[in-house]
C-alpha cells in the first residue's frame, strides 16, 4: 500500500510538481551552456562552419539522445516510479540472465565517477565569469570554498534549501532563453543549424570535425542523472517540464552561435581575455555581475542534485549487494532523502582533488564525459533487455537499439582522445568503484555457495527439549538469529551449531529473522511462520531496495502486533518478573565469518575473498547495518571453509 501511495504522489502532474522538477532534475543538463560552446571552439579562431555544425550537433543530440532515448523511452522503464540504472537492472533481473550484472555495475560506477567531476566543472565555469572584472583573479580558493560549504550542509538535509532551488532554476532557465533570443534576432541565419546537414558536414568534411563530438557530448551528460532522479518528481512532470527546459537551452545555444558568427575569425581569448566564454560574452555589460551570481547559484544546485543522486545510488547498490554496508542517516522526513557521511566526505575529497589537479574548467572539459558515455552504453544494453521483456516487437527494438549504440559508440570514440588529457582520472575512479562492487558481489556469491543449510524439522525435538532443560542456564527469554535461508523450513548449519554446541543456549522462544530485499523500491511487509508452537518462530521481512533496514524497530512492531492479536505472551518467563508483568528480554545473535586456514582457494578466489574481508573491516558492522541495539547483540565468529581439504589419511603406530 505504501508503494502505491508513493507512486500516486509522484506521478501527479501539477504546477508545484513541475516547479520542483526544475529544481531537482535539470541541474546538470541545465548548466551545460556554461561550457559546451567554449569546449567546441577551444583556442581556434571562430569559424561559421564549426559554429553551425556544432549547434546542429547539439540540437540533434538533445533531440535524439536526451528527448527520444531518455525522456520518451527510458523514463517508461520505471520500477514502481523509480528510475536509474540500478532500478532498471532490478527490473531486468527477473529475466535470470546472469551477465546483466556486468552492465549494471559498470554503469553505476561510471555514473558515480562522473559525479566527482560535475560539481567542480559547473562551479568553476560559473565562478570564472569573475575574470570579466578581475582578469588575474585566482578562482581556485573560491571554487573550493563553495564546494566545502555545499558538502557540509548535506548533513542537515535539503528541505529548506530545496524550496529555494525551484524558483532559482526557473530564473536560470528564463535567463538562458532571454539571453539567447536577444542574440538570435540579430542573426536569424543561425537557425539554419536545425538542418542536420550542417552536423554531417562538420563530422565528415572538417579535419578535426568528428572529435568535436567529444565537446558536443557535454550538452547531454545530465540525461542519465535525469533518469536516476525520476522517483523524486515523476515521469509526467519531467516530460512536460522538459519542453520548457529544452526550448530555453536551445535558445541559449543558438544565441551563443549567433554572437560567435558575428565575430568570425577571432578567438575567444581575443573577445574576452581569460574569461573568453561565449556564455558570458552574450550578456550586456551591466547584466554580467547578476549573470555570474545566477550562474553560480545554478551550478551549486546542479552539484546538489548530483550529490543527492550519489547517495541514492550507493543506497541502492548496498541493497542489491554491490556495496559494503555504510552508515545512512535520514536528515528530514522527506521520502527518499538520505545522507551517507562516508560518501559525502569522499566526494568532497574527490572534488577538491579535481579542482587542484585541473585548476581551470577548460582543463576539466578535456576529462569530462568519458565515464558517462560508458554509463549511457550500459543503460542501452539493459534497455534492450527491458524492451524484450515487455515483448516489444523486434522490428522496433533492433533499429532503435542499433541507432543508440552507433550514436553512443561514436561519442565514446570521440571522447577517447580525452583519455590522455585527464579522462584517465574519471576512468581510474570508475574502475576502482567497479572493483569494489564486483568484489563485494562475487564474495557474497562465493560465500553463499559454501553455506550449508539443514532442515529445521530435524532439530525440532532437540530445541523443544533444550527450551525446558533446567540443567542448562537460561541464555535469554527470546533468542533471535538473523538468517540468510530463503526457505522457511531451512536454517544455516552454523546457527544450529551455535545453539546446540558452541555454547548450548537455552531460551523460551527461538526466532529466525530473514530480510528479503525486493526488486521494487518502496515496500515494507512481513510474514510470521510458527514452526514449533510457542517455541520457534520465523519472521520474513520484505523490504524495497530503497527502504531503511531498521530490524530492531521493525521486529518490535512485529511483536507488538502479535501481542495485540493474542498470538503470544511476551512477559518474562522468570517467575518473579512474570508476577510483576515485566517484559521478557530479547537477545540477537549475529555470526561473523572469517576465512579459515583450512581453505584451499584458487588464485582468483584468494584475491576476491581477501579484498572482501579488507572492505568488510572498513564497512559498517552487521549489527549497525541491521539497525540493532548493541546492548542486546552477541556476535559470534565462524570459520568459513572454502574447498575443504580431502580427508587426511594417517597411520597410527604403537
Amino acid at each position: 500500500m505504501g508503494s502505491f501511495k508513493h507512486l500516486n504522489l509522484h506521478s501527479k502532474l501539477s504546477t508545484a510538481g513541475l516547479l520542483i522538477t526544475l529544481g531537482i532534475i535539470y541541474g546538470d543538463i541545465g548548466t551545460s551552456p556554461l561550457y559546451v560552446m567554449k569546449a567546441i571552439l577551444g583556442d581556434y579562431p571562430i569559424s561559421r562552419d564549426i559554429v553551425l555544425g556544432g549547434i546542429s550537433c547539439i540540437f540533434w543530440t538533445l533531440t535524439l539522445q536526451t528527448t527520444l532515448k531518455y525522456v520518451i523511452i527510458t523514463l517508461s522503464a520505471d520500477n514502481h516510479g523509480e528510475g536509474g540504472i540500478f532500478a532498471l537492472f532490478a527490473l531486468v533481473k527477473k529475466m535470470k540472465i546472469k551477465w546483466l550484472i556486468v552492465p549494471a555495475i559498470i554503469g553505476g560506477s561510471a555514473l558515480l565517477a562522473d559525479g566527482i567531476i560535475t560539481p567542480p566543472i559547473s562551479v568553476s565555469s560559473a565562478v570564472e565569469g569573475l575574470r570579466l572584472f578581475y582578469p588575474e583573479i585566482n578562482t581556485i580558493p573560491i571554487v573550493i570554498t563553495i564546494l566545502i560549504i555545499l558538502f557540509t550542509i548535506q548533513q542537515f538535509g535539503t528541505k529548506i534549501v530545496g524550496k529555494f532551488f525551484a524558483p532559482m532554476m526557473l530564473v536560470w532557465f528564463t535567463m538562458l532563453g532571454v539571453l539567447g533570443i536577444l542574440q538570435v534576432v540579430q542573426d536569424v541565419s543561425v537557425l539554419n543549424a536545425v538542418n542536420p546537414y550542417y552536423a554531417y558536414e562538420l563530422l565528415t568534411l572538417h579535419p578535426e570535425g568528428f572529435f568535436v563530438l567529444g565537446a558536443v557530448f557535454l550538452c547531454t551528460t545530465g540525461a542519465e542523472a535525469l533518469y536516476s532522479d525520476m522517483g523524486h518528481c515523476g515521469r509526467k512532470n519531467i516530460r512536460i517540464s522538459w519542453i520548457f527546459v529544452k526550448t530555453m537551452l536551445l535558445l541559449n545555444y543558438f544565441g551563443q552561435g549567433a554572437f560567435l558568427i558575428n565575430h568570425e575569425g577571432k578567438t575567444l581569448t581575443e573577445l574576452g581575455g581569460n574569461a573568453g566564454n561565449p556564455f558570458y560574452l552574450i550578456m550586456a555589460n551591466w547584466f554580467q555581475p547578476a549573470g555570474i551570481i545566477i550562474a553560480t547559484m545554478a551550478a551549486v544546485i546542479a552539484s546538489q542534485a548530483l550529490i543527492s543522486g550519489s547517495f541514492t545510488l550507493i543506497n541502492e547498490a548496498m541493497r542489491l549487494n554491490f556495496w559494503p554496508k555504510v552508515k545512512i542517516k535520514y536528515p528530514t522526513e522527506v521520502k527518499g532523502q538520505l545522507y551517507i557521511p562516508s560518501i559525502n566526505w569522499l566526494l568532497l575529497l574527490g572534488c577538491i582533488c579535481i579542482v587542484l589537479y585541473f585548476k581551470e574548467s577548460s582543463n576539466m572539459e578535456h576529462a569530462y564525459g568519458l565515464a558517462i558515455v560508458l554509463c549511457m552504453i550500459m543503460t542501452t544494453f539493459l534497455l534492450n533487455f527491458y524492451l524484450i521483456m515487455k515483448r516489444v516487437k523486434l522490428y522496433f527494438i533492433v533499429p532503435l537499439i542499433s541507432l543508440y549504440l552507433v550514436i553512443e559508440f561514436s561519442f565514446l570514440y570521440a571522447n577517447i582522445t580525452k583519455f590522455l588529457h585527464g579522462g584517465f582520472v574519471t576512468l581510474i575512479i570508475a574502475f576502482a568503484l567497479i572493483g569494489i562492487m564486483a568484489t563485494w558481489y562475487l564474495a557474497k556469491q562465493i560465500s553463499k555457495n559454501y553455506t550449508n543449510f539443514v532442515k529445521i524439522e530435524d532439530y525440532k525435538k532437540v530445541l523443544a527439549e533444550l527450551s525446558v532443560d533446567l540443567s542448562i542456564p537460561k541464555y535469554a527469554t527470546h533468542l533471535v538469529y538473523m538468517t540468510n535461508a530463503q526457505r522457511s523450513d531451512e536454517i544455516e548449519e552454523k546457527v544450529m551449531y551455535s545453539i546446540l554446541q558452541k555454547r548450548p543456549k537455552r531460551a523460551d522462544i527461538y526466532w529466525f529473522v530473514h530480510v528479503n530485499i525486493l526488486n521494487e523500491p518502496y515496500r515494507k511487509e512481513y510474514k510470521v511462520t510458527e514452526i514449533f508452537s510457542e517455541d520457534l518462530y520465523r519472521v520474513d521481512f520484505y523490504l524495497g531496495f530503497r527502504e531503511a533496514t531498521k530490524i530492531n524497530l521493525m521486529f518490535k512492531e512485529v511483536i507488538k502486533e502479535m501481542v495485540a492479536r493474542g498470538e503470544m505472551d511476551i512477559s518474562s518467563r522468570y517467575e518473579s518478573l512474570n508476577k510483576n508483568n515485566i517484559i521478557g528480554d530479547f537477545k540477537f545473535v549475529l555470526s561473523e565469518k572469517f576465512l579459515s586456514n583450512d581453505s584451499h582457494l584458487t588464485f582468483f578466489e584468494k584475491i576476491v575473498m581477501n579484498t572482501y574481508f579488507i572492505l568488510k573491516k572498513l564497512s559498517l558492522s552487521e549489527q549497525k547495518g541491521f539497525g540493532l541495539d548493541s546492548s542486546s547483540v552477541k556476535v559470534e565468529k565462524f570459520p568459513m571453509v572454502l574447498h575443504a581439504p580431502e580427508n587426511i589419511e594417517m597411520i597410527r603406530i604403537d
